[in-house]
């Protein structure tokens, strides 16, 4: 029997990429995939628009595109995810951002083999021998470098990256809702890397290519670096901090809905 796999693209803001992204979908990247959703997280350009008009013109894509019912942020988008995935039965589900940034095909082989079976999920890394980055400033490079090795020395396993926009989970692993207090932004895959550890999930990093083009990062670097340094040094010294509520804004639940049964409505702004 072949593993049901669900593929989730994250949207925000990214109008002028996301085509590149879905012509990533071709003959050798769609058959692993029962279900592709495109998660439009209320952005305000017209990257809903243009998804639409591609699927028009792709009709054979098994591309469900979604409208979150509120702005979740990135960590939100990915819990509504595997909320998805778990209550519509997949047994992985997959993230790939839609800002073009990484190549899904990067996980073609790793798939072909099968590796993820032996792992509860698989990470892509961009800082680990075998991967490529492109337009990646050395400075950036450097921050993650320093980073993934205190993340290392916290968790006692070796850290290749803390987040990057294309990894795998078994739907198994995230049964428990582990997630769910989790930031809702861009720090939810940190916390993710801690929690691996306090519940002794099996992760492996995979290398994957990246690149910088037109992309605008969301990333307020020396805020979240801070941030980031607190949390994981609070997690260092009482690991029952993971169990703790992240979250700026309480939400019962982390819904969305198909745009198709919206096409009457006006887009959000």
């Amino acid at each position: 029997m072949n593993d049901r796999m669900l593929l989730f693209i994250p949207a925000y803001n990214c109008e002028k990429q996301i085509v590149r992204v879905l012509h990533q979908l071709d003959e050798e990247v769609v058959p692993y995939f029962e279900e592709i959703l495109v998660v439009n997280n209320r952005s305000t350009d017209h990257t809903e628009q243009v998804v639409m008009e591609y699927l028009a013109e792709h009709p054979s894509l098994p591309v469900k595109l979604m409208r979150n019912d509120d702005n979740y942020g990135l960590g939100g988008s990915q819990k509504m995810a595997f909320h998805y995935a778990v209550e519509h039965g997949y047994d992985y589900v997959c993230m790939l951002h839609g800002d073009d940034q990484g190549d899904i095909h990067d996980f073609i082989p790793m798939l072909e083999k099968k590796i993820y079976q032996r792992h509860d999920c698989v990470l892509g890394a961009r800082f680990m021998k075998g991967s490529r980055l492109k337009g990646y400033s050395t400075f950036r490079t450097l921050g993650n470098v320093v980073y993934d090795f205190i993340f290392a020395f916290i968790t006692k396993q070796r850290i290749f990256d803390l987040g990057s926009g294309l990894n795998l989970y078994s739907t198994k692993m995230l049964e428990n809702s582990f997630f769910e207090k989790f930031p809702d932004n861009l720090m939810f895959n940190y916390v993710m890397i801690l929690a691996s550890h306090y519940y002794k999930h099996d992760i492996i990093f995979y290398p994957v290519s990246w690149r910088e083009d037109d992309q605008v990062s969301n990333v307020k670097m020396v805020n979240q670096a801070v941030t980031v340094l607190k949390m994981a040094f609070g997690y260092l010294f009482n690991h029952e901090k993971i169990k703790q509520e992240y979250r700026e804004v309480v939400r019962e639940s982390y819904t969305s809905r198909q745009i198709e049964e919206l096409a009457d409505c006006e887009p959000q702004a």
